[in-house]
């Protein structure tokens, strides 16, 4: 099985030199030298104006590497690399998995042996997927195939209280009513037919994620950790918690920072976990950003945090990482400072459909703390500070992570590496699609393998949020919220706040596909065994920081990625072959020769008599 040779690219990097006021900021594609000694000249005048601007906020001193061993871990995994796409649900990118129609696109055979999972089925007989939920769905429409010509769709309405509004007290029957963008005239380029919202992709469309799982893990039973949109899901995988949040007043010059409103984004005061915080659970933009709220050439609020994230505790334990992120890179700057005017053509079906900035402030979730912002967007000083303490503090763009893998300039890869894709490859239902989110993955990853570190590496590919996509399993609502004020339902009203003392962190929310890549997974394996986004941050604790938690998160409670049924396992044999595949279709190039022993349990070792 296979496509011939695959062809695939790298992560391009910007060459940009940006000027603010006295103070020069060399851009990612300078020289390492140049880059250090602008840093130097700029940084009493850049950091003066930075402190100002943003209260609570400094650029930190380089931190030496001798204090830093990121070695020493609790597993074989070295080197976590987490792929944070954007809004879908499992019913909609697996809800038939392991079947493909096989009509259109690229052709997908499940291998001999593959596990069905919860889906829209209720078995696969030999005319394919059968089942009410197919046929006699409770919503207003049946799910229907899409095909990779309608990969670009509309976005669905993925904030809090719709979602609520349409699990409809755990009947997941309101989803037309309540999330669905659909007309039946159409909605230009996308495709938005009257009952998209409960529409699916298959094997045929998203080959890649589908050969991924055949020949690593994937979970059917991992849930967002909580209902609402981008900005928490970005927060909940590096934190696990969204309280402690405020909406600030961006543009008052005279007090910067001051605390102001911003309802349906951030709730009142007194409703975050504190007299003085709310909770952020709507998508608003950061305010240690200077490229938010459109390179602030808009006044609307912007969000603050004042907890701590996982960032903080691998500063504290000297543990290398990094955010690294699409269009991050300024290009220009304005009256407001930086600007990221990186941009890409959306193109789908061959025909371009609109010019897409790859930077997405709201999907940076560690620029709404003062202590792991960038917020002028500074370059690391040299290429071998990437993943340590210096003025870039951990956030990049996207291009550092390429030098990282590659060893340019003496870089090398952190411990834990966060992706976020450019926006028109992000996934997102409006400006991206499947097949362009299959190109960045599968090109990231296959560089990942081929790369000295894929032997100590676990890849994650998982979602922000489920875009109000229909997913017919009821979330496990552990933690409630009575809101009056944002409109809470029964389905959270019913359930006492269980983690932290906040409201506005109902959850966990929709069901959202959670894949792992690496040579210490089982083969082809489902793992029904509970998860939610902040496993993400339980993992990185256990693994590197020794059980420490973040107080008010979800961690503490999270399934563990590891352990019985969980999607790693260190009693398996490496595979440590990698699968490679063809970016362009999905469709495996090499390494799929799985039969045998790879990924299968090693034999139970024996007592040797004395």
């Amino acid at each position: 099985m296979g496509e011939g040779p695959a062809i695939w690219g790298r992560v391009k990097r910007p060459r940009t030199f940006i000027a603010l006021g006295a103070a020069v900021i060399l851009g990612a594609g300078a020289a390492v030298g140049a880059t250090a000694a602008g840093a130097a000249n700029a940084s009493n005048t850049l950091a003066a104006r930075l402190a100002a601007r943003f209260p609570g906020y400094h650029i930190p001193a380089t931190v030496s590497k001798a204090l830093y061993d990121h070695t020493r871990t609790a597993t074989p995994i070295k080197h976590l690399v987490v792929i944070f796409s954007e809004n879908e649900s499992f019913d909609h990118y697996f809800g038939t998995y392991p079947y493909a129609a096989n009509t259109d696109g690229t052709p997908f055979v499940a291998k001999p042996g593959t596990p069905t999972v919860n889906g829209l089925y209720s078995e696969i007989a030999s005319s394919g997927p059968i089942g009410p939920l197919l046929t006699d769905n409770p919503n207003e429409f049946n799910p229907q195939r899409l095909t990779p010509a309608e990969a670009l769709t509309s976005d669905q309405n993925h904030d809090d209280v719709p979602e609520q509004l349409a699990d409809d007290n755990n009947k997941q029957d309101a989803f037309v009513q309540n999330t669905e963008s659909s007309s039946a005239n159409g909605c230009g380029p996308e495709y938005c037919p009257p009952g998209i919202s409960l529409d699916y992709f298959d094997g045929n469309t998203v080959t890649g994620l589908w050969n991924y799982a055949q020949n690593y893990a994937m979970s059917d039973n991992n849930f967002d950790t909580a209902f609402g949109p981008s900005s928490p899901g970005a927060i909940n995988v590096v934190s696990g918690n969204t309280s402690g949040g405020n909406a600030v007043d961006a543009n008052d010059t005279s007090t910067p920072g001051t605390v102001t409103t911003a309802p349906g984004e951030v709730s009142a005061v007194g409703t975050g976990g504190s007299s003085t915080t709310g909770t952020i659970y709507g998508d608003i933009d950061p305010f240690y950003d200077e490229c938010s709220d459109n390179n602030h050439t808009s006044t609307s609020p912007e969000g603050v945090l004042t907890g701590e994230n996982i960032g903080d505790l691998l500063n504290t334990a000297h543990v290398t990482w990094g955010w690294f992120q699409g269009g991050f890179a300024p290009t220009s700057t304005n009256s407001g400072g930086a600007v990221c005017g990186s941009e890409h053509e959306l193109v789908s079906n061959g025909t371009d459909v609109s010019e897409e900035l790859d930077y997405v402030p709201h999907h940076n979730p560690f620029e709404f703390y003062a202590s792991t912002a960038n917020p002028a967007h500074l370059p690391p000083t040299s290429l071998n500070e990437i993943g340590y303490t210096d003025q870039a503090n951990h956030q990049y763009d996207l291009s550092y992570f390429t030098d990282a893998l590659d060893g340019t300039g003496g870089a090398t890869l952190p411990a834990v590496s966060y992706i976020k894709p450019p926006k028109y490859e992000n996934a997102h239902p409006g400006n991206s699609d499947p097949l362009l989110e299959q190109q960045f993955d599968v090109n990231l990853i296959n560089q990942i393998e081929e790369s000295p570190y894929w032997p100590s590496t676990a890849i994650i590919i998982t979602y922000d949020d489920s875009d109000g996509w229909y997913d017919h399993a009821i979330p496990p609502v552990i933690n409630g919220s009575d809101d009056t004020t944002v409109g809470d339902t029964k389905v959270c009203t019913s359930v006492p706040i269980t983690v932290g003392t906040a409201e506005d962190r109902c959850g966990y929310g929709d069901r959202i596909p959670f894949i792992v890549i690496s040579p210490y997974t089982r083969s082809n394996y489902v793992s029904n065994k509970l998860t939610d986004t902040a496993s993400v941050v339980n993992f990185i604790e256990n693994n590197w920081l020794g059980g420490e938690r973040i107080p008010g998160s979800f961690d503490a409670v999270s399934g563990t990625l590891t352990g019985p049924g969980g999607l790693l396992n260190f009693n398996v044999r490496p595979h440590f072959q990698p699968v490679i595949l063809n970016p362009a279709t999905g469709a495996v190039v090499s390494g799929d020769n799985w039969y045998g022993n790879r990924g299968e349990l090693k034999p139970a070792s024996k007592k040797h008599k004395k």
